[in-house]
C-alpha cells in the first residue's frame, strides 16, 4: 500500500510536469505502440499516468477551441451591435454555460390592406365597382364656372348701363308731368329699357309717337329732351322742328344735306363717348320728302356701327282721325279697365295709314295718344295755375276747365276736343 500510494503522487507530478512540457506541442502523438522506453521498460504505473495526462490535454483542447469560437462570435455580435447602433459586448472572463442574449432588431409591423368584402348575388348587399370620373367632366364644370361669371359681369353691366340714364327717374318724371297717357308711358320706358340695357345694336330705336292736338306729344318731347341733356350733354340731344329749321319746301334738299351732316357729327362723337345720341323730330307730318328719305337711310340697319345707336323720337298727328274714332265707339271697353290695350288694337290701323305716307314708318315702333278727358284738363289747369304762381281754387278751375270744348258724353265719359292746348292761353288771362 505504501508503495502504492507513492506510486500515485509520482505520477500525478509526472503528468502535471508533462502537461507543461507538451502544452506547447498538443497535436504530437504520445503514444506509440507502448511509448519507446530510452532507459529501459516502465511498469503498470508509468502506462495510468499517461492515460490520465492524454485526458488532460484533450479537455484544455477543448476548451481552448471553445474559448475561441466564443471570443469570435463575440467580436462578430460586437461589429453588428455597432452598425446598428447596439452597444458591444464582451466575452466573460471565465466560462460559464450562460447563453448570450442577442440583440433584437425592431422590425417594422406591415399594414395589413383591407380586403374588399364580397357579398354573393343572392345577398342583400353588393359591392359595385367602382366607377372611375373622367377628367372631361372637371373640365365642363370649369366651363360652367366660366360662364357664369361672364354672364353674370355682363348682367353687372347692364344694370350699370340702364343706371347711367336714369330710366327710373324718367319714368316718374313723365308719370307726373303727362296727364291721361299712363299707356303711353309704360310703352315708351320699356322701349327705352330694352334698348338702353346694352350699347352693341343692330339697328337703332326708332319710336314714333301719334295722337290728336293738344294730347301731350310735344310736352312728352321736352321732357325726354330735358333728361336726356342732363344725362348724355346737350350737344347729343337734337330737337328738329319742321316748321322752324326747314319752313321752305324749296329749300328741302338743303335741309336734308345738313341735317344728315349734323347726324353724322353727332354719332361720331356719341361714339367716342360712348353713348347713345337722342334725335326729336316735332310735327313730323310736315316733314318733306327729302328729309324722310335721308332719315330712312340713316336709320336703315345696313349702316355702320356708330349710325346704329341712337335714338328717333318722332312726334306727329299722322292718323288722328283713327284715334278719335276708336276711342269714341270704344269708352265703354276703355272704362273698364283696358286702356293698355289700346297700342295693340290702333298700331296695325296705323300703321298701314303711316306705310302709305312715307316708307320710314315701317321701321318704326307705334306709339299712339288717347284723348284727355276732362278731369286730364283740370290736372293740367292745376298745374299751369301752380307754375303761374296763382292760387289754386277749385271753382276757378272748373270754370277754366267748362270753357273747353269737349265731344260729346259717352259712356260716363267726357273727351276734349283741343286737350289741354289752350290751357296755357286761357291762364294768361287771369
Amino acid at each position: 500500500m505504501p508503495h502504492l500510494k507513492m506510486s500515485d503522487e509520482s505520477s500525478s507530478t509526472s503528468s502535471s510536469q508533462l502537461v507543461e512540457d507538451f502544452e506547447g506541442e498538443p497535436d504530437e502523438e504520445v503514444d506509440s505502440d507502448g511509448g519507446k522506453n530510452q532507459t529501459g521498460q516502465r511498469g503498470p504505473t508509468a502506462l495510468s499516468g499517461f492515460a490520465s495526462l492524454r485526458a488532460v490535454i484533450r479537455i484544455k483542447q477543448k476548451y481552448q477551441a471553445m474559448k475561441l469560437r466564443r471570443q469570435e462570435m463575440a467580436n462578430s455580435l460586437a461589429a453588428a451591435g455597432s452598425l446598428a447602433g447596439a452597444p458591444g459586448r464582451t466575452s466573460p472572463k471565465i466560462f460559464t454555460f450562460e447563453v448570450p442574449a442577442f440583440p433584437s432588431v425592431p422590425q417594422k409591423k406591415k399594414r395589413r390592406r383591407k380586403r374588399r368584402v364580397l357579398f354573393p348575388n343572392g345577398g342583400p348587399r353588393k359591392t359595385m365597382p367602382k366607377q372611375e370620373r373622367s377628367r372631361a367632366m372637371y373640365c365642363l364644370y370649369l366651363l360652367f364656372a366660366i360662364v357664369f361669371v361672364q354672364v353674370y359681369n355682363a348682367i353687372e353691366n347692364l344694370d350699370d348701363h340702364v343706371l347711367r340714364y336714369d330710366l327710373e327717374g324718367l319714368e316718374k318724371t313723365l308719370r307726373r308731368e303727362v296727364f291721361g297717357q299712363q299707356g303711353a308711358v309704360e310703352g315708351l320706358v320699356h322701349h327705352l329699357k330694352d334698348y338702353l340695357s346694352t350699347y352693341v345694336h343692330n339697328k337703332p330705336l326708332v319710336v314714333s309717337v301719334h295722337g290728336p292736338s293738344g294730347v301731350g306729344k310735344s310736352h312728352l318731347g321736352r321732357l325726354l329732351a330735358g333728361h336726356f341733356r342732363s344725362v348724355v350733354g346737350d350737344t347729343l340731344v337734337l330737337q328738329y322742328y319742321v316748321l322752324h329749321h326747314c319752313p321752305q319746301e324749296a329749300e328741302a334738299m338743303q335741309c336734308a344735306r345738313n341735317l344728315s351732316s349734323l347726324i353724322s357729327e353727332m354719332v361720331e362723337k356719341a361714339e367716342e363717348e360712348e353713348k347713345i345720341p337722342l334725335f326729336i323730330f316735332d310735327e313730323a307730318e310736315h316733314m318733306h320728302v327729302e328729309i324722310l328719305d335721308v332719315l330712312l337711310q340713316l336709320v336703315a340697319s345696313k349702316q355702320s356701327n356708330e349710325y346704329l345707336n341712337a335714338i328717333y323720337l318722332f312726334l306727329s298727328n299722322l292718323g288722328h282721325t283713327h284715334i278719335t274714332k276708336h276711342m269714341l265707339q270704344n269708352s265703354s271697353s276703355i272704362s273698364s279697365g283696358r286702356h293698355s290695350n289700346l297700342v295693340k288694337e290702333l298700331t296695325p290701323v296705323l300703321r298701314n295709314t303711316l306705310e302709305k305716307h312715307h316708307p320710314l314708318w315701317t321701321e318704326a315702333d307705334i306709339l299712339p295718344l288717347g284723348l284727355l278727358e276732362k278731369g286730364h284738363v283740370m290736372e293740367c289747369f292745376l298745374e299751369e295755375i301752380t307754375r303761374e304762381g296763382f292760387y289754386p281754387d277749385h271753382s276757378n278751375i272748373e270754370r277754366l276747365a267748362g270753357e273747353i270744348e269737349y265731344y260729346p258724353i259717352v259712356a260716363g265719359r267726357e273727351y276734349s276736343q283741343s286737350g289741354c292746348k289752350q290751357v296755357v292761353a286761357k291762364v294768361n288771362l287771369l
